[in-house]
């Protein structure tokens, strides 16, 4: 019986700040900070693999962008 006390009260918890998460998610601040992440992380990975793979990279950095954050 513990353990699904334990269970409902970590469901229960996760209901209540599952709302707060998604709208961190999708906050122009996210977006700021994921642009100045994702930027950077693709400039080194430009910097340490071969040219061909660019566009590639680029392609990556715009798909997870478009996850989080405001602009979609």
């Amino acid at each position: 019986m513990a353990d699904d006390d334990v269970a409902g009260k970590a469901k229960s918890a996760f209901e209540d700040i599952k709302g707060k998460v998604s709208d961190a998610l999708d906050s122009p601040q996210a977006e700021q900070v994921s642009d100045s992440v994702l930027d950077s992380v693709a400039d080194f990975a430009k910097k340490i693999l071969p040219d061909e793979y660019d566009a590639k990279i680029d392609e990556v950095r715009n798909h997870v962008d478009g996850a989080i954050g405001t602009e979609k």
